[in-house]
């Protein structure tokens, strides 16, 4: 691994990506929650039945590597919306070690609804729908090789 020392001063704080990113996403997660708590479920509740309602039947393991979360960080998260009636844990019965996810009635019926989420995201940031899919996949980008760069460390 390879450290750089500098004796320069670091930039004024509003220069840094990172608390630009990170004041962004409390932003949107405080206009995410009037609509979230009309549906009875928290921010990170709704990026798990995001991934529910894109594919049901998904594996712990595989929600908490997409989320990029610890299984016992989701766990509770999980115990919450099956107790809601969201959704469903159950063994794999090919595999006892996997616990499966999949959606109830109710946490499918729910997916009807959440569209208001992106809806006043957009309508609320004054950008169009092209802006925020440009936005999205720069972030996206900036991560992957954020990620990349780490590993490279490893």
């Amino acid at each position: 691994m390879t450290k750089t020392k500098t004796k320069s001063a670091p930039p004024p704080l509003k220069d840094h990506i990172c608390r630009t990113i990170y004041s962004a996403n409390l932003a949107i997660q405080r206009i995410h929650k009037a609509s979230l708590d009309e549906m009875g479920i928290t921010y990170p509740q709704y990026l798990v039945m995001n991934l529910l309602w894109e594919r049901d039947g998904r594996t712990v393991g595989d929600l908490a590597r997409t989320l990029e979360l610890e299984a016992s960080t989701l766990t509770p998260l999980l115990k919450r919306l099956e107790t809601a009636g969201h959704l469903r844990r159950v063994r794999n019965p090919q595999d006892e070690r996997q616990v499966l996810i999949s959606l109830t009635e109710k946490g499918r019926e729910l997916r009807d609804v959440a569209g208001c989420v992106g809806a006043n995201l957009l309508s609320r940031s004054g950008m169009s729908m092209d802006e925020l899919q440009q936005l999205n996949r720069s972030i996206a980008k900036l991560h992957d090789r954020l990620i990349d760069s780490a590993d490279d460390d490893s």
